[in-house]
């Protein structure tokens, strides 16, 4: 028993202690980006971490937003059909592409492709001990290799997932007119009372917390990573695993927040996002 409670206390106290640990570096990086805008804002910095994380995951996440689409028009076109209101499918996938699964998979898409192999490379900085030298050059590690990395995903991230909405919107549209035979006006006459401005912004929105999630969390992981070769592994394993967590828990929170606003402001003279 003594034992037990031994282990649930440590278990605690790290816990704490990392959340502590994880608050302080996220106060740091906003106190850099703030302040610090004369040493993260050049674009040699910028713009190698735009093209890694943005040119070179485009592929993965178009590919992923088009099935999404058709995989959505093959399985729900059955129901619809059973009860005569295939005419409707359009509005249900681009909804459901643009304001729910489109921004989810494509930051879990993110964080895979681009989440660990944050963590991987800040990792093998500090276990080669690249970040001890640049403290003792008097640079900043959370300015030259954290904010960077965080602007670029905050960036990217909402630019990805328009291009996989829109693949996501393409490839449910072949599948429903092209191979079910819908009629093409219909689909889309149907879809337009379904997505209004506010179901677009609602992704966006979304995207850009998610963006920002993966930034931090892959580059805490990577920055405070045990040493050796297993330190690092583990960094970029956890960096995903965490990131795909946060976009999970945080696409429920950011759901129903924005859901109130939305009827807050948005019945207000009618459909003030519409």
């Amino acid at each position: 028993m003594i034992g037990a409670v031994g282990t649930v206390g440590r278990v605690t106290i790290d816990a704490v202690s990392g959340f502590g640990q994880f608050a302080m570096f996220c106060l740091s990086t906003l106190r850099w980006l703030v302040l610090g805008v004369g040493r993260w804002g050049r674009w040699s910095l910028l713009m190698p971490q735009l093209y890694q994380i943005g040119s070179r995951s485009i592929g993965v996440v178009g590919i992923v937003g088009a099935f999404i689409g058709m995989v959505l028009a093959v399985e729900i076109y059955d129901s619809f059909a059973s009860i005569g209101f295939t005419e409707r499918i359009g509005g249900i996938i681009n909804i459901s592409v643009v304001k729910q699964i489109g921004p989810v998979m494509a930051a879990v898409m993110l964080a895979g492709r681009v989440g660990g192999s944050i963590s991987a490379e800040v990792g093998t900085m500090r276990v080669t001990e690249q970040i001890d030298a640049l403290h003792v050059m008097g640079a900043d590690p959370i300015a030259y290799l954290v904010l960077p990395r965080v602007i670029a995903c905050v960036v990217m991230t909402p630019i990805l997932n328009v291009f996989a909405d829109l693949l996501g919107v393409a490839g449910g549209y072949f599948i429903t007119v092209q191979v079910f035979g819908v009629s093409h006006d219909a689909y889309w006459d149907f879809s337009r009372p379904f997505v209004d401005s506010w179901d677009v912004c609602t992704g966006l929105i979304k995207s850009v917390f998610f963006g920002l999630a993966i930034g931090l969390i892959s580059c805490y992981k990577g920055f405070y990573c045990r040493s050796g070769a297993e330190g690092v592994g583990r960094a970029a394993t956890d960096a995903f695993v965490t990131s795909f967590i946060a976009i999970i828990i945080g696409n429920f929170f950011l759901a129903m927040f924005l859901k109130a606003v939305y009827e807050l402001f948005g019945t207000v003279e009618g459909t003030a996002f519409g």
